[in-house]
């Protein structure tokens, strides 16, 4: 089992403690297995002159040991565990990555947003998939294929712009790096909300916008504010 997760109340001061690293290659298996997602190996990081850097040899990657490093990714992608552990035992060290689009498609926004709805989410008692927490303070809710299309009209249809709010989707041709993948020295992704059994059907993207949109457009007015 990918986890069982802890009943608990979210608030917009949360925060989502450490939690213990498991390997790459198991973590890929798991998520084949288990969760039915296909994986890929990407990027890795490699000890250079006392630091760390890309594996894609770029001294200044903007995403370094968590992008694809190869532009047929989506054609590597494997949803058999046996492939993975086979891609991940030639390179232990390699990001895990998801290709959105396949089995899930994700709403990315801002952590500060992405806690205040989700607070806000269990107050409604909503369904909730797994949701991503990025060192660079970013949060991506898993929903049903498709959603990354209609996010943006439907984010219009409440009244925002979904570009100026800051809240964006991951679809088809996208990939998301999954726990425990390390970003650079910033840190490693980590569950907010881990995949369990009762999450394993996905909300659509009708389900979760109204709070995300509310909460994406409550921090954006609030950092016009800081700024003016």
């Amino acid at each position: 089992m990918l986890g069982v997760e802890e009943p608990s109340k979210v608030t917009e001061a949360a925060q989502v403690p450490q939690q213990r690293s498991e390997p790459l290659l198991d973590a890929a298996v798991r998520y084949a297995e288990e969760r039915h997602w296909d994986v890929f190996p990407g990027t890795w990081l490699e000890a250079v002159g006392g630091g760390e850097r890309c594996s894609c040899g770029d001294a200044g990657c903007a995403l370094p040991g968590a992008h694809a490093d190869r532009p047929d990714w989506a054609g590597q992608a494997t949803g058999s565990g046996a492939a993975a552990r086979r891609m991940w035992t030639r390179q232990p060290r390699a990001s895990v990555l998801l290709p959105a689009g396949r089995a899930f498609d994700a709403l990315e926004v801002p952590e500060s947003a992405g806690f205040l709805a989700l607070a806000r989410m269990e107050r409604m008692d909503l369904t909730l998939g797994p949701v991503t927490r990025t060192p660079d303070r970013r949060m991506l809710f898993f929903v049903l294929p498709g959603g990354a299309a209609k996010a943006a009209e439907l984010v219009r249809a409440l009244g925002w712009n979904a570009e100026a709010i800051d809240l964006t989707g991951r679809g088809e041709g996208h990939y998301v790096a999954a726990p425990p993948t390390r970003v650079g020295g910033r840190g490693a992704v980590q569950w907010a909300r881990r995949p369990t059994h009762a999450n394993r059907w996905l909300p659509d993207v009708d389900e979760l916008i109204s709070p995300l949109a509310y909460a994406c457009a409550r921090e954006a007015a609030d950092a016009r504010a800081r700024a003016s």
